[in-house]
């Protein structure tokens, strides 16, 4: 029996939203002239970590024009709230009021309980008369319900200045999606110029300097939620978040980052609590009593998505052979723990990982040592061979390779990592020295940015260009495992869960500078139930 979040009832869901208000400001099927809203509710609204029984519902009150985001001014106020059965309000299931005001930064966040499990309602926010924009969400089935099809929007690194976000609206207008999975890098701390599309700045940020303080960090939330798209694609479906570093500060660690100058720009950790905070007064995501934010979402007996936190705990960067050093960790023990027994316990078909940088090694310039042997030790080889990026998993390789040593001790199967963080496009199989080149792990799907700069953008080049070629090639040639990678495109995912495979395609902007950019399907990649070995689809998912 197929539960009723399967394509059946999205098609019901996208008929009966046709008729209706506006979602911020536009229908779903016409958000290419979504307008942001307006108003009290000018931040629009947005919902996120579906449960069986429940969802968390988000937005932000603007009371008078004196309580601007990040100001600590205005009043205090009541907001009422209503989930209603249809979308027309007639039929409301759950309502209820709070007060927010200047210690909250006027954002309003409501943990719903009581409601029916796969099952889409709307919902409102209510202030001196006026109603909010509409938004539309759906809860989870239950845990072990029997679904035949899960489909979920995949984004990642989403910077203000370098262009428009279309790839939400495109993901907005689909109309046949459960969820939004975003993997981190949602806005960017940089001032204005800083970290641009080549140097050229598309719409300036605010603040206009680089976000240190509480106030700072609550603008530059507020700034990113007045873009019509992303509020489109909030009030469309529930969203589930991780944070990556640009959050806080560029390659942040647990005692600081590279874009923190201690003395200069005050004290990490002060300016760590007060991006935290802004963080969770602005975003739809749920925590734990300490802060905590990975945390795990099942979805029936199909799928169960785990989303880390690999900022929070890990030691700072390094380089050379530090990179295998056995006390260092990207996780924390903690939530390693977690994260294995989780794994290997699930009663889930598909173990889904929302993981911020990539897991898949990426050996450039030299062999894995392991496969020189007493040459590579000699020569101060890591095990996985030169690194190109020490933020990833691969200036961690003990946690990498504990994972993975899990996974095959236990026989955990179907686990595929969804990642974002390098503004690129990768299908690649998770494999270490355990499992050899034939036997992956794990699969993994990285998905490009939404606008931030990627390698051509760096240099100044234009898509296609011969360098991004060549480095393709050499990166194909030297990690077998890296089954297809693109390294120009900006967009998204669209990642199809069966029980017979796990699917992503790849949608790429034509323009990311334009608001009205077309998006092109350029690839898709699944893995089948019970292999981790990838295949390439020849067409998009239908």
């Amino acid at each position: 029996m197929t539960n009723t979040l399967d394509r059946r009832t999205l098609l019901r869901v996208a008929g009966a939203s046709a008729g209706t208000a506006a979602l911020a400001g536009a229908t779903l099927a016409g958000s290419a002239t979504a307008q942001a809203a307006t108003g009290a509710f000018r931040h629009g609204v947005a919902s996120g970590d579906p449960l069986p029984d429940g969802i968390l519902l988000w937005t932000r009150l603007t009371p008078t024009e004196q309580a601007q985001p990040g100001s600590g001014l205005g009043p205090e106020v009541q907001v009422t709230w209503q989930v209603s059965a249809d979308p027309d309000f007639t039929d409301v299931v759950s309502q209820g009021a709070l007060v927010t005001g200047p210690a909250r930064d006027h954002t309003v966040r409501v943990p719903v309980t009581g409601l029916a499990a796969a099952s889409t309602y709307w919902y409102r926010f209510g202030y001196a008369g006026g109603w909010s924009p509409t938004g539309r969400t759906m809860t989870a089935p239950d845990v072990e319900a029997e679904i035949d099809r899960l489909r979920l929007g995949v984004v990642s690194c989403s910077n203000w200045e370098a262009g428009y976000f279309a790839a939400y609206r495109h993901l907005a207008e689909r109309g046949d999606l459960n969820l939004v999975v975003h993997l981190g890098d949602y806005l960017y701390e940089y001032g204005t110029g800083e970290f641009t599309a080549g140097g050229s700045v598309v719409r300036p940020v605010s603040p206009t300097h680089e976000t240190l303080s509480l106030a700072d960090y609550r603008a530059r939330h507020a700034l990113y939620k007045t873009d019509p798209d992303l509020q489109a694609l909030h009030a469309a479906l529930p969203w589930v978040i991780t944070w990556d570093d640009h959050e806080v500060a560029n390659d942040q660690w647990s005692g600081g980052a590279e874009n923190h100058t201690p003395g200069v720009e005050g004290d990490f950790a002060t300016r760590l609590a007060a991006a935290r905070q802004a963080y969770l007064e602005w975003m739809p995501v749920r925590s734990g009593a300490d802060g905590a934010i990975y945390r795990r979402l099942r979805f029936g007996r199909l799928a169960e998505l785990s989303m880390l936190d690999l900022r929070t705990y890990r030691s700072q960067q390094a380089s050379g052979t530090a990179v295998d050093d056995r006390s260092r960790t990207i996780t924390g023990a903690d939530q390693m723990a977690w994260l294995k027994a989780g794994l290997s316990t699930s009663t889930a078909r598909w173990k889904l990982v929302g993981n911020s940088v990539m897991i898949a090694r990426l050996d450039v310039g030299a062999l894995p040592a392991w496969l020189l042997g007493p040459l590579g030790t000699l020569l101060g080889i890591p095990q996985n061979g030169a690194v190109l990026n020490v933020d990833q998993w691969d200036g961690y390789n003990a946690d990498r390779n504990q994972l993975v040593d899990h996974l095959r001790s236990t026989g955990t199967r179907d686990v595929v990592f969804l990642t974002g963080d390098i503004h690129t496009s990768w299908a690649s199989e998770v494999t270490t020295r355990a499992t050899g080149a034939a036997n992956p792990a794990a699969a993994e799907f990285v998905v490009p940015s939404v606008t931030s700069d990627n390698v051509n953008d760096f240099l100044g080049l234009p898509a296609g260009n011969p360098l991004s070629a060549l480095g393709t090639t050499l990166i194909r040639s030297t990690n077998p495992h890296v089954r297809w990678t693109e390294l120009d495109g900006h967009g998204y995912g669209v990642l199809e869960v069966t029980r017979q495979r796990c699917r992503m395609d790849w949608y790429h902007l034509a323009d990311r500078t334009r608001r009205a950019s077309a998006a092109r399907w350029v690839a898709g990649w699944s893995v089948g139930a019970g292999s981790s070995t990838l295949r390439r689809e020849s067409a998009p998912a239908a």
